[in-house]
């Protein structure tokens, strides 16, 4: 299985709805992109990122289809309704589970 972790690093002066992102952002990911499964996470006033988007997929082929498709482009495309930050992906192969 693949992880896709999308950072949104906290800084003053940046924009981040996080009620917009959990309650239209989020969703949106889940009903457009084919075969993903996610989990979102909030980071407190301390923390040093406003949220982390946590993206799984079955596969390197089905991640790698879905990023060149159009719907990753749409729900990319919204980013600019809750946010101005520049997130940080990274993407892993999840090794070992519990």
């Amino acid at each position: 299985m693949i992880r896709a972790v999308v950072i949104y690093p906290r800084s003053a002066g940046t924009k981040f709805d996080a009620n917009y992102w959990l309650t239209v952002h989020m969703p949106l990911v889940g009903a457009k992109i084919p075969g993903v499964r996610w989990e979102a996470d909030l980071g407190g006033p301390d923390q040093p990122h406003h949220a982390v988007a946590h993206l799984i997929f079955p596969s390197l082929e089905a991640f790698a289809a879905a990023a060149s498709s159009a719907e990753f482009a749409e729900v990319g495309a919204d980013m600019a309704n809750y946010t101005d930050i520049t997130p940080v992906m990274y993407i892993s192969e999840i090794a070992a589970t519990s």
